[in-house]
């Protein structure tokens, strides 16, 4: 089975907690075990090891408690959502009082790393003197694959802070009560040549899923360390980290990708490919597709992802307020490949969800989908009561609360159809921390801009995800609606949009934007959805609008990378320096 399966298990026999670098060992109340009795125990070691789970990103939904996405803050969506930290994002102020410094993509994510990083550290401080396990053939405590899995954990936690905020503190020792606490920002490098070089061992010491029974499923292997090498190199390689332009970088990155792509070439790993279906990529359980994910269990509709965030009054959604811009819509092609701009792309403005390219009916709820029994209603009507026009709407859509999609679209990778309040229905939705798609999309992008010239390799990884959209093959030598002999420019772009539309959702666009410092031209734009009226004889007429002022969002150029928490500057005692601009 091809799926590696992350699981949040929680153990509180002991707990590691860092703050402002401090490391501790925190004891459950009525559990009295000395550090030392812990390290002496395989089985206490494990546990203590496999705590380190429950401090990596497992969510979509995280940005403001249960009720915003990362996705709302690039131009994939908005939220109808005045709360603090929804406006903030949308005005670029992200710690524009006290209480924005815990943002749950920026506070959250700095203290949920460095708690997992003390662990990370404590273990392989310790993991010498962990004693062999009684039974040799099931150990309890595998001291190579533990070292592993604190590496590559250790590496996927400063990743997630460089990609938010540059360089950061590198914590590699247990720090004693004398030491010096208030350590200073490592540069964006240093911390990647840490992060790879974790991950060089991490490769040398993890498994593969041939050597993964079911219990063991969630530990990353050696593909999700190599794809986290190819997604860490392309960052180094970004203009936010590339101001020159090294191409040695992009060929670092190319051939990273490359090595993921290559399966099992003497090294007894898993060989990945595209699954045959794009629709169900967030909720199956095995996928070849799969590289790391964290699978999400049964959770009740109430819960923090669909009813109060996803879904549409009309099927029970309390909120309803993930709505895809106009933006994000109408970078969907037609089915024959063509941009909707191309005059000869047989798009029609007055019936603008015909004959669009699969994904965006896998990716967007739309007025008239049919939907759970019946059809979605976003539109407003006119009808004559009693000689008095009246003004009414339709189910899925109410203007007296604007929560309810402030673009007329709602999500459908967030909410799939099989998931209604009616019979209380349970949700699955997997965490994608890896998945081959974008493996191909990296690579296509490192290898372009390292050539100068995109070659048959770099097409042939973008018609791989075309064809299995569903995109009609048509003419030319590649297909799929692709120019021959492009430039880089032109290829560039290709990639950047095939992004959007394949890795739509899926916490890739927001971190896109700020690698590539197209925020200005892709933030820093009005903010678009759809007007809907339903005519006396059933048919529609569609106008894009530009949304209300309280839905458009400013870029400035330093939300290229996030502010660091005001509160860990203030702790540091001035060590700690902020990004520019954020001073």
């Amino acid at each position: 089975m091809r799926n590696y399966k992350i699981y949040t298990v929680i153990f509180l026999l002991t707990l590691c907690f860092i703050s402002c670098k401090k490391d501790f060992l925190e004891r459950t109340p009525g559990v009295a075990l000395t550090e030392d009795e812990i390290f002496a125990d395989p089985a206490q070691a494990a546990r203590f090891a496999d705590n380190a789970y429950n401090y990596l990103i497992t969510k979509y939904v995280r940005l403001n408690d249960h009720r915003g996405a990362v996705s709302q803050a690039s131009d994939e969506a908005v939220s109808g959502n005045s709360e603090g930290t929804v406006t903030s994002l949308n005005r670029g102020l992200y710690h524009e009082h006290s209480t924005q410094a815990s943002l749950n993509d920026i506070g959250d994510v700095w203290r949920l790393m460095y708690k997992g990083i003390a662990i990370h550290v404590k273990m392989l401080d310790r993991i010498a003197s962990v004693p062999p396990s009684p039974n040799a053939t099931v150990p309890i405590f595998d001291h190579k694959r533990v070292e592993g899995e604190m590496r590559f954990l250790r590496a996927l936690s400063y990743f997630e802070l460089t990609k938010r905020f540059g360089g950061v503190p590198i914590i590699d020792k247990v720090y004693g009560p004398l030491d010096e606490l208030n350590l200073p920002r490592s540069s964006y490098d240093q911390v990647t040549k840490h992060i790879l070089d974790d991950l060089e061992i991490a490769i040398t010491k993890l498994g593969t899923d041939t050597e993964y029974g079911t219990s063991n499923y969630g530990r990353p292997t050696i593909g999700a360390a190599l794809a986290l090498k190819a997604r860490v190199l392309l960052y180094a390689a970004s203009p936010l980290n590339n101001p020159t332009n090294d191409k040695a970088k992009w060929k670092l990155a190319a051939d990273a990708a490359a090595e993921v792509m290559k399966g099992d070439v003497g090294l007894a790993r898993q060989t990945y490919a595209l699954q045959a279906t794009y629709g169900d990529i967030l909720n199956l359980p095995n996928s070849p597709e799969y590289i790391m994910i964290r699978i999400k269990g049964n959770t009740p509709l109430a819960g923090e992802m669909m009813q109060d965030f996803s879904m549409s009054p009309g099927s029970g959604g309390a909120q309803g307020q993930m709505n895809p811009t106009q933006n994000h819509v109408d970078m969907y092609e037609m089915a024959n490949g063509k941009a909707i701009t191309d005059p000869t792309s047989g798009y029609n403005p007055a019936t603008p969800y015909v004959g669009r390219e699969p994904r965006f009916y896998n990716n967007i709820i739309y007025n008239d989908l049919p939907w759970q029994g019946r059809r979605i209603q976003v539109y407003s009507t006119i009808t004559n009561v009693n000689g008095v026009p009246t003004t009414t709407y339709g189910l899925d859509w109410n203007p007296g609360n604007i929560t309810y999609t402030a673009t007329r679209y709602y999500s459908k990778k967030y909410w799939p159809e099989v998931y209604r309040t009616v019979g209380g229905s349970t949700t699955l939705l997997n965490y994608i921390y890896f998945r081959y798609a974008e493996i191909l999309l990296n690579y296509a992008e490192a290898q372009n801009e390292f050539l100068g010239a995109p070659d048959a390799s770099v097409y042939d990884a973008i018609v791989k995800i075309r064809a299995r959209a569903g995109i009609t093959k048509g003419a030319g030598v590649y297909g799929y609606g692709l120019k021959d002999a492009m430039t880089t420019a032109e290829m560039r772009e290709v990639i950047r949009h095939e992004r959007a539309i394949e890795l739509s959702f899926e916490d890739h666009r927001w971190y896109d934007i700020m690698r590539w410092k197209i925020g200005a031209t892709t933030i820093a734009v009005p903010m678009k959805g759809m007007d809907v009226f339903r005519n006396a004889n059933g048919t529609f007429t569609y106008n894009v609008i530009t949304l209300g002022s309280g839905f458009q969002k400013v870029w400035n150029e330093r939300q290229n990378l996030y502010p660091i928490p005001r509160t860990e500057i203030y702790k540091s005692k001035g060590v700690l320096t902020q990004n520019p601009g954020w001073e």
